[in-house]
């Protein structure tokens, strides 16, 4: 019996390059037998199927991972968003020596084609035109399925966000039951979870040297289907609630194994929401490479295992990744089309992986880590440098230095060894961790060299901005407000009541008080007329009709009028998410007797939180009028200041013309452009 211990880590540049390296870089990867021809491929050792449309930019995946294994020496094909009815266009490419690599973009399918109130979109900001409807719902499965029925004996590895949150039994809001693990729904030999550089390099040279993909099982992030646990690994019983458990649960095997976690079935999920948040709140403590065990779900007669999750790249490998030779572009073949997705980021610069922010409602920490992974500085400006360079439509703006936040490029924890040996979901609630280094002053030298690259005007920062990060380094806010807001910053305190923060691991609103103190300070100091924008979420799990009264009052009192809103949204394994299908909070110990979450589930509750955000809206008058009167809050009904909404209905045409009634505008225009997140 083979004892399977998990392979040790390889650096990407550490790999000896694949033969085919002989044919060199193509000037895109090839989509069609026409560009393999004039490339000299007979075949592609990879093709890499996806729901997004071909842009030849480090933030689209698959340019990513192309060009990642194109670097190795292998010839990697594409087929983006092919018709999924039939198999005519997964057959494009010819068979792919190695393997099939299915994703379903840069976006979840369901969420990208489906509201938060579950009604059809009809935009695709990943297709060109903007033309909704080109890709599948749960486009890994479907793509999946017909990457089999074209060449039945290709191995099939799937990856994105799409099956990243969906890799062990989950809760889907949009058929309101549990599924299980996309790995079996989609049939695939393999699920690389995360960012997969390190896993995808060496998978494909293992499969390449003759491995069957069957026979690896040791190399972290990823997931497989097997028959049992893998020999040698003592197992942790975790199937049952902590106060219903008989023993310890430990199974007798050698002391020195490598450990794993059996989290309740998927039967056991389904049919239990305790379970389901106890799995959760298991599955969130696993996610610190440093000391992540194994996790093993059993569905049926079979077990979903998955692996700890992949070692962070390091600066070096980070920058390698970037400094692939991205032709940052979408694919010639789709003319003068537009691609929305690509307009927003085509001058922006990504400067780091990962958050440590843990907020509930947000699967960044679930998919990228909560270690953050971080760019050189030289790196940083020479892409800079070279979108002066490349990009004809470049007018000495940079639209972006961020990532999945604006300021936590370089943030780690001080100590190595405790790092390693940490679980908590976030660095920075209910306090930032003593151990954290929040010194942003490299940020602020970042900046500085950015705005003095020949030919940059402005360097403007739109990635979220976590403003209890910013106030620790006053200097930065000032660098910030000084010399890259263009009139408008927008942040996220989602929410003024407690409750409903607790539930989302965000700090109260004091904090905001103070960086808008800060924002003010500074602005006013620039001589520059500036405004905070600030999100709110309705609906999220811990909200109750009271707290999003309280938030509207706030709102009027400081003169601000949402445009657009965005509501709850229960994302696949997303800790709010088990929040909002179980009512019970994950983030403490799950017991039968544990904490009831209060949840906002019923569409009309829903659609009242939402109008609660937008109080200013004649449309929503008249439902808020009920809603206030069974509240017993009557008296914030009238035309006065201190009323939330008039008594007397005014008609639509006057709202965006004239105020129906008197509010304070805070110096911000009418409507300042606010727009909803994804």
């Amino acid at each position: 019996m083979r004892i399977m211990q998990l392979q040790p880590s390889r650096n990407l540049d550490e790999y000896r390059p694949y033969w085919a390296e002989c044919f060199g870089i193509a000037p895109f990867l090839p989509t069609s037998r026409a560009e393999m021809d004039a490339l000299g491929w007979d075949s592609c050792d990879v093709i890499i199927v996806t729901g997004d449309a071909y842009v030849d930019h480090p933030s689209f995946g698959m340019a990513v991972i192309g060009r990642v294994l194109e670097a190795q020496g292998f010839r990697v094909g594409i087929i983006a968003q092919p018709e999924w009815r039939g198999t005519e266009e997964f057959s494009v490419l010819g068979k792919p020596n190695l393997y099939f690599g299915v994703a379903a973009g840069n976006m979840d399918s369901m969420i990208n084609r489906y509201t938060a109130d579950k009604k059809i979109r009809h935009d695709d900001a990943y297709t060109p035109g903007n033309i909704g409807g080109r890709r599948p719902d749960r486009s890994v499965i479907v793509y999946s399925q017909r990457c089999r029925e074209t060449y039945p004996d290709v191995p099939i590895v799937i990856g994105s966000i799409e099956a990243s949150l969906r890799r062990i039994a989950h809760f889907d809001y949009w058929s309101e039951k549990i599924r299980r693990s996309v790995l079996l729904d989609a049939k695939a030999d393999m699920l690389l979870f995360g960012n997969a550089e390190r896993a995808i390099v060496e998978l494909t040279h293992r499969m390449a040297s003759g491995e069957a993909v069957a026979d690896i099982q040791d190399i972290r992030g990823t997931a497989y289907v097997t028959d049992e646990p893998l020999a040698g690994w003592r197992g942790l019983d975790e199937t049952r609630l902590p106060d219903e458990k008989a023993d310890s649960g430990v199974r007798l095997m050698m002391e020195s194994a490598p450990e794993y976690i059996e989290l309740p079935s998927f039967e056991s999920v389904r049919g239990d929401k305790a379970l389901y948040a106890h799995a959760s709140r298991l599955l969130h403590r696993e996610t610190n490479p440093g000391n992540a065990r194994a996790l093993a779900q059993r569905h049926g007669d079979k077990i979903v295992w998955l692996n700890p999750p992949p070692i962070p790249l390091t600066t070096p490998e980070l920058d390698w990744v970037f400094e692939r030779p991205y032709q940052r572009i979408p694919h010639p073949g789709y003319g003068e089309d537009n691609i929305p997705a690509y307009e927003m980021i085509r001058h922006s610069v990504n400067i780091m992986r990962g958050c440590f922010g843990g907020c509930t409602f947000c699967s960044i920490t679930e998919h990228e880590g909560r270690i953050i992974q971080s760019r050189s500085e030289e790196s940083i400006i020479n892409e800079i440098s070279e979108i002066r360079d490349k990009s004809p439509a470049f007018t000495g703006v940079i639209s972006d230095l961020g990532g999945p936040t604006a300021n936590m490029w370089r943030l780690n924890c001080k100590d190595k060894e405790i790092e390693e040996s940490c679980r908590r979901p976030s660095c920075v609630y209910p306090s930032i961790c003593k151990n954290l280094d929040t010194d942003q002053t490299p940020l602020i030298s970042l900046y500085r060299k950015a705005r003095e690259v020949e030919g940059v005007k402005k360097v403007l920062i739109a990635s979220g901005l976590r403003y209890d990060l910013a106030v620790e380094t006053p200097e930065y806010v000032k660098e910030l407000v000084t010399e890259h807001v263009g009139g408008y910053l927008k942040i996220a305190p989602e929410h003024t009541e407690q409750g409903p923060l607790s539930k989302m691991m965000k700090p109260g609103i004091g904090t905001y008080d103070t960086f808008k103190a800060m924002f003010e300070k500074y602005s006013k100091e620039a001589g520059k007329k500036q405004y905070l924008i600030p999100y709110f979420i309705a609906g999220h799990p811990g909200t109750t009709d009271d707290d999003m009264l309280n938030l509207a009052r706030w709102l009027k009192e400081n003169g601000f009028r949402a445009d657009q809103v965005q509501t709850f949204y229960p994302s696949p394994m997303a800790t709010a998410t088990a929040m909002y299908y179980s009512e019970r909070n994950p983030l403490k110990r799950v017991a039968r007797s544990s904490e009831h979450v209060s949840v906002v589930a019923k569409a009309r509750q829903r659609r009242l939180h939402k109008a609660f955000l937008r109080y200013h809206d004649p449309d929503n008058w008249p439902m808020l009028r009920e809603a206030l009167r069974k509240m017993g809050r009557s008296d914030l009904i009238g035309n006065g200041k201190m009323h939330l909404i008039p008594r007397t209905q005014f008609s639509k045409p006057g709202y965006r013309g004239s105020r129906p009634f008197s509010t304070q505008h805070n110096g911000l225009p009418k409507n300042p452009g606010q727009k909803s997140r994804k």
